[in-house]
């Protein structure tokens, strides 16, 4: 098979590493994969191209502002892209996130349409089937078509007009009479794709990959910032990008701290705009992009805290698992999914007292590090995902082999 994979990132940020991850296992199952992405640093590896252009990823981002509309520019990126895909010749093309300011999605998606190329499209977040948000949260106007956008100043923000209903209108007629299919890494998303107008499209589940055996396992070396902590005291670690936002839940960790000063616990925040002491148990951490040394604060905490108020899937908390760290957090969204007990543990969101006695629970009886990181394995290794997805591709493809001879 000849898979196109084609996302906004590559190696880094989250869909940038599951990307890479299964680009890799592709290879090494010898199919012929090859990787599209739009931002972030140039990788010079084979079949590797970064179609983006840095320059019109700007103009991109300041006319969102301006117009209130957003994936309608970047006509020249655009033009590389499909120029790349005649090239190629996919037999499938595997979309990921097309958002943020680097593609016109609708001549793309006309082209693919009028090649008749299967799609597999995963949402990675909800911004397909909303007006603009990547994460709706607690607002269903996706529902009945978008407008009057509450987040019209959130990302992608609009300094002016609100184009939500615009835009979701655009979308529902961009992906009308297209039959391609959805894949979705936790049931929860796909709950929320089947309330959708995309309701009707096949949706599958496959939990997103890791890499658990060269990144993602218990390590026995602490993190160079680890002497900067207090001796003796229990870690509890959060992670997450502009992890001090509402959406990460940093003010709510922040207030856990305080409940919890008198006891010999010292919270670390990883994702804070630079690193320095917070409080007496509260360690701040600027965002590293640096894996290796994450693995190393995984392994070396006791309890992994996520205070995201929704996430999709919860990449870190699956890392976290694979290091042997059991979690807790709030029931918002996915990780309870990712993480079960005993392997974690969540309370309703804002229940900043029941998130208090569960890592108190969780400390006094930490379940076997080396379960956690079996269950891990089992779920989230990267060869498992690679697995899941070229029998999906397979499928799909006998399929339109079938219907073409019939």
């Amino acid at each position: 098979m000849k898979i196109l994979l084609i996302d906004v990132n590559c190696k880094q940020s989250s869909t940038g590493k599951i990307v890479y991850t299964l680009y890799e296992h592709l290879k090494q199952a010898g199919h012929t994969a090859a990787v599209c992405y739009g931002r972030g640093a140039k990788i010079n590896e084979e079949g590797i191209y970064k179609f983006g252009l840095d320059w019109e990823t700007c103009l991109h981002a300041g006319l969102a502002r301006l117009t209130g509309k957003n994936g309608y520019y970047s006509p020249f990126s655009t033009r590389r892209l499909i120029k790349y895909i005649e090239e190629f010749k996919p037999d499938i093309i595997h979309l990921h996130e097309l958002h943020a300011y680097f593609v016109n999605i609708y001549p793309l998606l006309a082209y693919i349409k009028r090649q008749k190329i299967p799609v597999v499209w995963t949402f990675h977040c909800e911004y397909m089937y909303t007006g603009k948000c990547g994460n709706a949260q607690t607002c269903t106007k996706w529902l009945s078509g978008c407008g009057h956008c509450p987040a019209v100043k959130k990302y992608p923000k609009s300094l002016f007009w609100d184009r939500s209903q615009t835009m979701f209108l655009d979308k529902q007629q961009a992906l009308k009479d297209w039959p391609f299919t959805i894949v979705t890494p936790s049931k929860w998303l796909a709950g929320r794709v089947a309330k959708s107008f995309l309701g009707k499209h096949r949706c599958e589940v496959i939990p997103n990959g890791i890499d658990t055996q060269g990144v993602f396992y218990p390590r026995k070396e602490k993190p160079e910032l680890a002497a900067r902590l207090q001796p003796g005291k229990k870690i509890i670690l959060s992670v997450a990008p502009a992890i001090m936002s509402e959406e990460k839940g940093g003010k709510i960790i922040l207030e856990v701290s305080r409940r919890l000063q008198d006891k010999p616990y010292e919270f670390v925040l990883i994702g804070a705009d630079k690193t320095k002491r917070y409080a007496d148990n509260v360690f701040l951490i600027a965002r590293t992009k640096n894996q290796d040394e994450l693995a190393r604060w995984y392994s070396l905490a006791d309890v992994f805290l996520t205070g995201s108020k929704t996430e999709t899937f919860g990449l870190t908390v699956a890392e976290s698992l694979a290091c042997g760290t059991p979690v807790v957090g709030f029931e918002s969204g996915a990780p309870a999914e990712v993480a079960p007990a005993p392997y974690g543990y969540f309370v309703p969101w804002g229940d900043v007292k029941g998130l208090e006695e569960l890592i108190l629970q969780v400390i006094s009886k930490v379940p076997s590090r080396a379960a956690i990181r079996d269950y891990a394995c089992r779920q989230y290794e990267g060869s498992v995902m690679a697995r899941r997805y070229m029998g999906l591709y397979q499928q799909i493809l006998t399929s339109q082999n079938q219907a073409a001879l019939e």
